[in-house]
Order: C-alpha cells, then sequence, then structure tokens
C-alpha cells in the first residue's frame, strides 16, 4: 500500500467510473420487466401506441449503449492501466535501488537469474493485484450488492432463494483458495530456478560449447524444466478442483430460482416480466460472483509473487552510511589496517587474520601469495565491499566507516582481472568512470591507457558497439578500456586486482605501461599473479591463510631468502 497511496485519488476515480460502467447492464432486467408487462402485456394501449412506447425505449436504450457507455468503458480501462503501470514502474524504480544498495555478500548468496525473476516476473504479477485486487474485486462487489437491492424491491423470498447458497460459496473460496497461495509460490519458486539456470547456462554458452556437454546441460536444464512442470501440475490440479467446486454452486443457484419463480408465476404472485427481469438479474449476479472466482485465483497468484518480492525488499543492508557519515572530497591517501581480520560468513574460518599495514600516500603496495591467501579481500575491504569482522582500516587518520558511502567509494579506481564491459559503446563504457565527461576528455583517457589507437581502428571508433560483457573485444583491449576509465575518473588511490593476468605478451607491455603511468602520485595496491611485474613496488607484502609473513622491498625479500623467494622461484618453473 506504501506504492499504491500516491495515486489513491486514480484508483478512486477510476472506481466510480467502474460503478458507473457495471450500472448501466444493471438497467436492462428492469427495462425486459417494463417492456414485457407495461407494454407488450398491456390490455389498455393500443398496438400504435405500443410500438411507439416501445421507439422510445430501444432509442434511449441505444443512447446509453452507444453514446454513454463506450467513453465509460474507454476511461475505466485506461485509467485502471494507467495506475497500474505507474505503480509498477515505482517498484520497479525501488527494486533497482535496493539491489544497488545490497552489499557483495548478496549477490555471492544469491543467484542473478533468480533476482531478476523477481524483479522483472514478480514485481509483474503486482500489476494483477492493482487491476484486480484494488478495482475489479471491489466492482464486482458493488454489482452484487445493487443487483440484490434492486432484486429485493422486485422480490423478496425469491432474493433471499438468489443467495442461499451464498455461505456454502465463502466457505469453498477460503477452502481451496488458502492453499492455492502456498502452491503458488512453491510454483513461481521453481519457475525461477528454472530462469536462473537458464541465465547462468546462457552467460556461459562459450564454457558449454568448448568442452561440448549440450547432452549433459540439456538433462540438467530438463531436470530443472520437470521439477517445475510438477509445481505447476500440482498448482493446476488444485485450481480445477477450486473451479470445479464454485462453478458447480453458482451453477445450481440459478436452477432453484428458476424452479422458485416458475411456481409464483403459476401461482399469479408474480408477473411474467418480473420472472423475466429476475432470470436476467441471476446472471447479472452471478456472472461476477464467477469472475471473483478468477479474481481469487490471480491474487492468489499475485500475493505469491509479492511475498517473493517483498522478501527481496526486506533484505537488508549489510553495507550503510553511518547517522552522521563524514565528507570527503578527496583523499591523501594513507591507509592503516588497524589489526584487521575478516571472514565473509559467520560460520567460515576467518580469511584475514589480525593484518596490521601502514601505507603512506602515494606508496605503491604489491599483495603477494598463493590463492585464497586473502590478497583479494583486502582490496575488498578498501571500497567497503564487505566491512572488517575485527579492527578497523583507517584512512587519513579516520575509520573508513565514518565516511560518506558514496564519497569513499570515490577516492578508489579499480581495475579488475576480469573487466566488465557493459552491451554500449565504447565512449559510454569509459563514461563510467566519469558520466558527464566531455568527447576530449574521453579521449584523453583512452591515449592515457594506450587504448586510442585501436579504439581509431575499429568500425565505428569510440561509438563501436562492444556486445554484451565486451564479447567483440579482446582481453587486451577490454583491460585497456577498463584503465582509461579509471584514468578518466582520476582518484588518489588506484586497486589493482591481477589486471595483467592471463593476457599475451604485446597487451600486457601496453597495459603495464599505462599502469604505470596510471599509478604517478597516487597510493596503490597491487595484486600481482606474475611476480616479474611488481619489482617497482615500494613495498612487497606476502600473505600466507590470511596472514602477513613478510613485508619488504624486492630486494630486501629477495635477500631474506623466505616466503617470497620461495614464491618467485616457484613461478620461474
Amino acid at each position: 500500500m506504501t506504492f499504491v497511496r500516491p495515486y489513491r485519488w486514480a484508483i478512486a476515480l477510476t472506481l466510480v467510473i467502474g460503478i458507473v460502467k457495471f450500472v448501466i447492464p444493471l438497467l436492462l432486467p428492469l427495462l425486459i420487466a417494463y417492456v414485457i408487462d407495461d407494454i407488450v402485456l398491456s390490455e389498455i394501449l393500443t398496438a400504435d401506441e405500443k410500438l411507439s412506447k416501445v421507439a422510445w425505449v430501444m432509442g434511449s436504450a441505444v443512447v446509453i449503449y452507444l453514446v454513454v457507455r463506450p467513453p465509460v468503458e474507454y476511461y475505466r480501462q485506461y485509467f485502471a492501466q494507467w495506475t497500474a503501470s505507474k505503480i509498477l514502474y515505482d517498484i520497479r524504480e525501488r527494486a533497482y535501488g535496493h539491489l544497488q544498495q545490497l552489499s557483495f555478500r548478496f549477490y555471492a548468496n544469491n543467484k542473478v537469474g533468480e533476482v531478476i525473476s523477481r524483479v522483472i516476473h514478480d514485481v509483474e504479477q503486482t500489476k494483477n493485484f492493482v487491476v484486480t485486487g484494488l478495482m475489479n474485486v471491489w466492482l464486482d462487489i458493488a454489482t452484487i450488492i445493487i443487483a440484490i437491492g434492486i432484486m429485493f424491491t422486485l422480490d423478496v423470498p425469491l432474493t433471499f432463494v438468489a443467495i442461499i447458497l451464498f455461505p456454502l460459496y465463502g466457505g469453498s473460496v477460503k477452502y481451496f483458495f488458502g492453499r492455492l497461495r502456498s502452491l503458488t509460490r512453491v510454483r513461481s519458486q521453481a519457475l525461477a530456478d528454472v530462469q536462473s539456470h537458464l541465465h547462468e547456462r546462457v552467460s556461459g554458452m562459450a564454457v558449454v560449447k568448448s568442452f561440448a556437454i549440450e547432452e549433459h546441460d540439456q538433462r540438467q536444464f530438463d531436470e530443472r524444466n520437470d521439477t517445475f512442470l510438477h509445481k505447476a501440475l500440482d498448482h493446476t490440479r488444485w485450481n480445477a478442483k477450486a473451479f470445479a467446486v464454485v462453478n458447480t454452486i453458482t451453477d445450481i443457484a440459478p436452477l432453484l430460482v428458476l424452479a422458485v419463480a416458475a411456481y409464483q408465476a403459476i401461482q399469479g404472485s408474480i408477473s411474467v416480466g418480473e420472472v423475466a427481469a429476475f432470470l436476467a438479474y441471476i446472471e447479472r449476479l452471478y456472472s461476477p460472483l464467477r469472475r471473483l472466482v478468477n479474481s481469487s485465483t490471480t491474487l492468489t497468484q499475485s500475493i505469491a509473487s509479492m511475498d517473493r518480492m517483498f522478501q527481496l525488499f526486506d533484505e537488508p543492508y549489510d553495507i550503510e552510511n553511518s547517522p552522521n557519515a563524514k565528507a570527503l572530497p578527496r583523499t591523501k591517501g594513507e591507509i592503516i589496517f588497524d589489526h584487521v581480520s575478516f571472514r565473509y560468513n559467520d560460520e567460515d574460518d576467518d580469511t584475514l587474520k589480525d593484518v596490521h599495514l601502514h601505507v603512506k600516500s602515494g606508496e605503491t603496495i604489491a599483495l603477494v601469495g598463493m590463492s585464497g591467501g586473502g590478497k583479494s579481500t583486502i582490496v575488498s575491504l578498501l571500497p567497503r565491499f564487505y566491512d572488517v569482522t575485527d579492527g578497523k582500516i583507517l584512512l587519513d587518520g579516520v575509520d573508513i566507516k565514518e565516511y560518506d558511502l558514496t564519497d569513499l567509494r570515490n577516492q578508489y579506481g579499480i581495475v579488475l582481472q576480469d573487466t566488465i564491459l557493459f552491451s554500449d559503446t565504447i565512449k559510454e563504457n569509459i563514461k563510467i568512470g566519469k558520466p558527464g565527461a566531455s568527447d576530449e576528455e574521453v579521449v584523453a583517457a583512452a591515449k592515457a591507457a594506450n587504448a586510442h589507437t585501436f579504439i581509431e581502428g575499429l568500425t565505428n571508433s569510440y561509438d563501436t558497439q562492444v556486445g554484451e560483457r565486451g564479447v567483440k573485444l579482446s582481453g587486451g583491449q577490454k583491460q585497456r578500456i577498463a584503465i582509461a576509465r579509471v584514468f578518466l575518473k582520476n582518484p588518489p588511490i588506484l586497486l589493482l586486482d591481477e589486471a595483467t593476468s592471463a593476457l599475451d605478451v604485446e597487451s600486457e607491455k601496453l597495459i603495464q605501461d599505462a599502469l604505470e603511468e596510471l599509478a604517478k602520485d597516487r597510493t596503490t595496491f597491487i595484486v600481482a599473479h606474475r611476480l616479474s611485474t611488481i619489482a617497482h613496488a615500494d613495498r612487497i607484502v606476502v600473505l600466507e591463510h590470511g596472514k602477513v609473513v613478510e613485508m619488504g622491498t624486492h630486494d630486501e625479500l629477495i635477500r631474506k631468502d623466505g616466503a617470497f623467494h620461495r614464491l618467485l622461484q616457484q613461478s620461474q618453473v
């Protein structure tokens, strides 16, 4: 209702227009009774008078149905869909903003495809809740109430016969649709699993094809698809039972009314016109009831989807600004790891253990060690992708948790081994570093990153579309674009996480030159895979099992003949 409240007047207007739309057909049975009793069966009117009255009645009906009703129907549909679309827009906007605030821990523990399913499929189901639950259901209820009111004016006992099965109808709806909600939730989760698997496999289709595992992958997909089929059929069976029972009840009621009305007409206590009108009202009464059954199914599906959607909204933020967060226009770049320990999950062992490190402004620090030693974890803690478990990280003498999060992250330029480009132009991908940058600034950044030459050689130069995740570019080209982003951003601190790993010799030389230029007069952390690329570092920090075991310059560590020397020998084997 938080999302619905801003549009309450639009919903109210839609309901008013809808009531007018549904009241118009309720006039028809009264018209039938009038034509039959007061015109056709009248004994005091001549044939010409009867024809004249019929002509007036039909003329009035034509005006109502051809002039009044079409615009009423149009505006009811328009405002209903407009309101629902606006509410969905607000929910998706809120959902995307929420996703941006969630930490890396959330994304490490949840599949991308399932998250997308909640934002797209489950939010779309909310539209049915708005249109059906907030509008159509109330209009059908209003139609039922008005119809019953008119029926009472025609014949009270017959009206009671018409509504005698209402309690049985209500009990059946409550019984069947109570369980349907849980079945719908299970079905939605199974569908999300299929979508998640599909997203993951389509993204990694190169792996599937390179290992020729199409048949194996097909079997894995079939397993998930089969699970969804069984959950969908469970849902379908229960839904079919609900419709069978409830529709049987709504079919029996008109038969009861017909029997009693026929008896009353034979006895002379009700006119033929009133019988015809009453039977017409039975249809007007039970058609909304049948629609309410459909609405119950729709609402059940919508509510189950909203459960999943708001479960996402309720996901807590691991990383948030402190209440009195400090602004940080531009840091000097002095960083202290003050006895920092960290674990990714409460049940895991510490990834970092009592790390203490003082980095001076402008200093270049290389982090080396075997895989799993904690090198990339250190890089992730600096911009608060995760928060430390124990200890603290100081930037310019202040705990980084006290800084405004956006200001803090603006201090860092990050280049990762796995460069992610968006399916846009090269220019727009570089401008991620500074969205408002001019074309001249973009070109200057590309030149500094040794990327301008290859970009100019492309068909559309800087307007070349790179494809999803930059699939149309080589690894070295993608990496140079990532470096150009950082040149454009011009941050005081650099975080380079194996930025030259797995590149050919020519690309590595170009990128290494660009990185050395980029690192001038900046505090720099380098996570190194190739130890030969870090000889220029001011200090090298050797990590083993989350602990700092050695620290010093390249020459100092070589002379020490310790952990770094062993790593160097292993890398040369």
